[in-house]
């Protein structure tokens, strides 16, 4: 399909920072409308590889929009000031660095990249040349997790011990199963220039609009939800990541063709730190849970536990006031002896109502209608005005790609993996 291109114009300062959209699927649509409800952006552009997508494009922001499927037409423009990239995965790293190079700066969707060995390079990229770059994981810029940030900090829940994270889903579409329009084909969808680096294959349209479920283009489970549960875990905690990393599960219900799981448990090792005590992460996906959709996290800590889904709810108890014992082996004698002696220490007093142990709940909820991914374009679009670093820029947000994508390697290869989190690099 030809469309009539309007001429590009140079930007200006006093205008809305134009933005233009890369990967204009359902995760991309959703980062455009966000954009622009912040009330600083306007969607200038937008890049597809499928003709339905550019269309609907031009029926929401403006006929005289600019489209493409050629993303480095996008680039070239001096009208745009920054990029969305909302395309599959296997071309985050590509377009993320020759965004940054054509001096725009970019908002890329999690993960960031697809392959350990592809992170490096986008955090030099940012280095060099100076861009602003956020990634998509709205948690860092949610206020829910901010006060949960704030609670950890001030020691609400003691020693932190275990955390547990979870993603449940229990429909077609929330296991990738999207709709695929009636005039999909080779005509409408430029299949060649989508496969881009992956492994070359004959048309085939649940690939192309499906492509969450096959590791040419996509990071499965792992890349696209563990990576939300550590973005939130790292922005919480100050942690930078586990130093081993284990996973199975497997194809338990899905049986569509996809090649990665649907079902995947992964089990995490964090070093103490400055930030926190060494303690362990367990991580659940299920795409077939039989109940309503859920996630969230469950912080274990010596003096309480911090649970978090749309809100965050605190649950302690009071401090043992004596250990107890257990000495009903001993003789009589060993029994009086010790008794008497525990009673010195632990005076045995009359019950009271102030003496009852009770738990205590407290509940934090955002306002109605709360947005954190609203929050988060919210953000970048505030540094691409100051010039300030982002919330989430290239480092953070390879960090918590990288455990998530060696769950991948370590579910494949049915190994545990080493992981350095400072220097960001598989251990030898």
């Amino acid at each position: 399909m030809l469309y009539a291109q309007p001429k590009p114009r140079a930007a200006s300062a006093n205008d809305k920072i134009q933005i233009a959209l890369i990967g204009c699927g359902g995760m991309g649509q959703n980062d455009a409308r966000s954009s622009v409800a912040s009330g600083l952006t306007k969607i200038v552009a937008a890049c597809d590889c499928y003709d339905g997508r550019l269309t609907h494009m031009k029926e929401q922001y403006g006929s005289d929009i600019f489209v493409t499927k050629n993303y480095e037409e996008i680039l070239a423009r001096p009208d745009i000031d920054a990029v969305l990239i909302g395309a599959p995965d296997h071309w985050h790293q590509k377009i993320t660095i020759d965004a940054m190079h054509a001096k725009k700066d970019v908002y890329c969707e999690k993960p960031m990249v697809q392959h350990i060995d592809d992170g490096l390079a986008v955090a030099e990229a940012q280095k060099q040349t100076g861009r602003i770059m956020q990634v998509g994981s709205q948690r860092v810029s949610s206020v829910v997790y901010k006060k949960a940030q704030d609670l950890y900090r001030a020691g609400a829940i003691g020693q932190l011990m275990m955390v547990e994270a979870w993603w449940d889903r229990n429909s077609a579409v929330g296991a990738w199963e999207y709709t695929i329009p009636p005039d999909a084909d080779a005509r409408t969808c430029d299949w060649e220039r989508f496969q881009g680096r992956a492994q070359k294959t004959d048309w085939d349209p649940k690939r192309f609009f499906r492509w969450r479920c096959y590791r040419d283009y996509g990071t499965g489970v792992a890349g696209d939800l563990f990576v939300h549960l550590f973005s939130g875990l790292h922005f919480i905690t100050g942690a930078l990541g586990p130093t081993r990393v284990f996973a199975t599960g497997g194809i338990r219900f899905w049986n569509d063709g996809r090649d990665v799981p649907d079902l995947l448990f992964g089990l995490f090792d964090y070093p103490q730190t400055a930030n926190h005590p060494a303690f362990n992460l367990v991580l659940r996906v299920n795409f077939e849970a039989g109940a309503k959709e859920n996630y969230g996290f469950r912080f274990t800590g010596s003096d309480g536990i911090m649970s978090i889904g749309d809100d965050v709810t605190l649950t302690s108890a009071p401090a043992e006031k004596q250990p107890g014992h257990t000495i009903n082996t001993f003789s009589a004698g060993e029994q009086k002896a010790f008794l008497a002696a525990y009673r010195q220490k632990y005076p045995e007093g009359r019950p009271t109502s102030a003496s009852l142990k009770t738990s205590q709940e407290h509940v934090f909820r955002p306002p109605p209608h709360y947005s954190d991914h609203e929050d988060h374009h919210l953000n970048f679009a505030l540094a691409v005005r100051s010039r300030k670093p982002a919330v989430e820029d290239a480092v953070f947000g390879f960090r918590a790609a990288g455990p998530a994508l060696l769950s991948q390697v370590s579910y494949f290869e049915k190994r545990a993996v080493e992981w350095d989190p400072i220097a960001m690099k598989v251990k030898a």
